[in-house]
């Protein structure tokens, strides 16, 4: 080698900043709406200088609220609970306390393996389209750890950090597409919400709605509005011997991937609880159904006759 070409060597060589893990732990879904779930899949991609991972540990920041961990075969996870800054709404009411980590342990990821560890929440409205939410990320391996925690100050980009954090962009909800056959919301399908009408003095009614899921995954209606009620209930209704039982589903109805779950009399419905005012047959109420992944979608409901055990021919796609 000639001392030209080993100065030019040893120019470039310079010029290499020192080594730096190659890839970091980032989140599979980087854009979130207010007021809406969000589904966080932590995606740990490389160990420790070639140690395995036997530990994941994410913190839930300020605002991000009623997070879940999903149980992960070989793993054991823990969360940590503690109180928010504020109350926050939530489903079935302000929420002022939850979980602030959750952490995966009691397995081990090899270096040259890749794995996700997911958790549900819900962002709050605390937060403004164009904000970014950072969920910092501890990982610790046989030998060695990284702290996944670096936030950008103002003006700055992740990019010169060493150990950034994940974060989340805040973007606008987008409006459900309405198509012919009702609404689109993502890869759910919502038909003909419609409800009974309710003598003087009712303080509930029945609401009922047909729900298609085209997509691959699963999705759970676990609530929604009505602007003549306080608030809505999923229930299901079932026959013990000749008594007939209605109980609230906790944790919503599953809409599996192409299923068409249909709620209406006798079976699975809404609950429109602490209703203002009667409701007469043949007007248009506005209101919401909120899903676990697809969030707030806004519908409108036709009031049909008491003892309506389907809606009135014509109603079927009126969602405007």
């Amino acid at each position: 080698m000639t001392a030209t070409n080993r100065a030019v060597l040893a120019a470039i060589l310079v010029t290499i900043p020192a080594a730096q893990p190659l890839a970091h732990a980032v989140l599979d879904r980087k854009e979130a709406s207010p007021n809406a779930p969000y589904r966080g899949v932590v995606q740990i991609t490389h160990g420790c200088e070639g140690a395995a991972t036997t530990r994941v540990s994410v913190t839930i920041p300020e605002g991000v609220v009623g997070a879940k961990p999903m149980p992960k075969p070989g793993w054991q996870v823990t969360t940590t609970k503690g109180p928010y800054a504020k109350a926050y709404p939530y489903y079935h009411g302000p929420i002022s306390e939850g979980v602030k980590t959750i952490t995966w342990t009691g397995s081990s990821l090899p270096d040259d393996q890749v794995d996700e560890f997911t958790f549900f929440a819900r962002i709050s409205d605390a937060f403004v389209p164009g904000q970014i939410v950072y969920f910092p990320v501890e990982q610790d391996c046989e030998r060695g750890s990284y702290r996944w925690s670096e936030i950008p100050s103002a003006g700055t980009s992740a990019h010169a950090l060493k150990q950034p954090a994940p974060g989340v962009r805040i973007v606008a909800a987008q409006a459900p597409a309405v198509i012919a056959s009702g609404v689109k919301a993502g890869a759910l399908s919502i038909q003909t919400p419609w409800v009974r009408a309710t003598p003087g003095g009712a303080k509930v009614a029945g609401g009922y709605v047909t729900v298609s899921n085209t997509g691959t995954e699963p999705d759970r209606l676990i609530g929604g509005t009505f602007a003549q009620a306080a608030r809505v209930e999923v229930h299901a209704m079932s026959m013990d011997g000749t008594t007939m039982k209605m109980a609230p589903l906790e944790e919503g109805l599953t809409i599996k991937p192409g299923e068409t779950m249909r709620l209406a009399p006798g079976g699975y419905h809404l609950m429109l609880m602490d209703l203002k005012a009667p409701l007469k047959p043949g007007v248009s109420v506005p209101g919401t159904l909120t899903f676990e992944k697809a969030g707030s979608v806004p519908v409108t409901f036709t009031v049909e006759a008491i003892a309506a055990q389907t809606p009135a021919a014509g109603h079927h796609d009126h969602q405007h």
